[in-house]
């Protein structure tokens, strides 16, 4: 496990200790840290890489900003990689990381798990029999309190377009593979709350962006399409869900609805009231033999999918290109995701809308 501050490990046992071998039976909570107690190293990824072999893999979990030198530097030495989203921040940086991976022969892949919710997937097949598409509109949101749990980079090293429209930026990037593609972005942004007090965040950070994404049909000149994703970390505390997220479709022939925060299960408890919960992207109650019993949720799924496709590639039984055709949130499959984000980040900073284009084989910002 690695981090910056090796001082912070003898909490993160203790918190490994009392939710995870506290509540399941027979799990191995070991592990080798990097930097050791009591240093602070920006860098201490590269002394725990260096000591993996080729085949092994990694898992990127990180701040945004620091995605893109840990899969280099994992890549170039012939490690699987599997990113947190967003993969990178700029569409450049992601460009590079599917020449790296292409030149190793390794798995990249990004952390999309949304595409594994059986919801999802299932309106996906839906969508391609609509005809060309013509509108998706996105909403998801996280409460205030958020502002304070990433006080550390919010505002600084990204912004919350990155952190949570990376989702259903994916997703629509996702369903329209072979309908359409996105060719303008122009952003707007809300602010006021995370820079004012309690939270006193940066100068700048935005409370809510959206973006607004112009998309070409791939089958005719004459189909045009919008997508609207927005995200923010300001919705209100108590409202029952951690994340507010849902979504519209409509195509040429019919629309798709879909509410993710609200899935037919509330629970109500007399100190916090109702809550809405998913156990379909995790189960965190344990088995009847008190075992871990959360690998049917779309959260697991989406580590075990990337574990398999590596092993597969390690006995030598598939490609890492062969993946791309199988819907999986690979890093070739998930460059219009960053294309889209990284031109939102230009259009909110210089004011204008940015362009999506393709020179030969390369998605570009003009």
């Amino acid at each position: 496990m690695v981090g910056v501050n090796g001082g912070k490990f003898p909490a993160i046992r203790q918190h490994l200790d009392k939710n995870i071998g506290g509540v399941y039976k027979d799990m191995n909570l070991t592990f080798d840290e990097f930097p050791k107690e009591g240093k602070v190293d920006p860098e201490a990824y590269k002394a725990a890489i260096d000591k993996l072999n080729p085949g092994d893999a990694v898992i990127i979990f990180t701040p945004d900003s620091t995605h893109f030198p840990i899969a280099l530097y994992a890549i170039e030495h012939g490690l699987h990689v599997l990113i947190t989203k967003p993969a990178t921040q700029k569409l450049e940086h992601h460009n590079t990381l599917i020449e790296a991976a292409k030149k190793k022969g390794v798995v990249c892949w990004v952390e999309h798990h949304k595409r594994y919710d059986p919801t999802y997937s299932d309106a996906k097949a839906r969508v391609a029999t609509l005809g060309e598409f013509n509108f998706f509109n996105a909403w998801m949101a996280q409460p205030k309190s958020q502002l304070e749990t990433f006080k550390a980079w919010a505002g600084k090293d990204s912004d919350i377009s990155y952190y949570l429209s990376s989702h259903h930026v994916d997703i629509c990037c996702w369903i329209l593979q072979d309908i359409a593609v996105p060719t303008r972005v122009v952003a707007s942004a809300a602010q006021g709350i995370a820079t004012s007090e309690p939270f006193n965040c940066v100068p700048g950070t935005e409370d809510t962006i959206t973006l607004l994404i112009d998309f070409q049909s791939l089958k005719s000149p004459n189909h045009k399409g919008t997508a609207i994703s927005t995200a923010s970390w300001t919705a209100p505390l108590k409202s029952g869900v951690h994340t507010s997220q849902h979504w519209y479709y409509m195509g040429e022939k019919g629309d798709i609805s879909i509410d993710q925060a609200h899935r037919g299960y509330d629970v109500t408890y007399d100190e916090t009231g109702k809550a809405w919960v998913n156990p379909f992207y995790m189960k965190y109650s344990p088995s009847a033999t008190g075992h871990f019993d959360g690998q049917r949720g779309y959260g697991y799924i989406s580590i075990e999918k990337f574990v398999d496709a590596a092993r597969s590639v390690n006995a030598g039984e598939a490609q890492p290109s062969v993946f791309n055709g199988q819907g999986f949130p690979t890093i070739e499959n998930t460059v219009l995701t960053t294309a889209i984000l990284h031109a939102g980040r230009i259009s909110l900073d210089e004011k204008r809308p940015v362009g999506i284009k393709k020179e030969g084989d390369k998605w570009v910002l003009e």
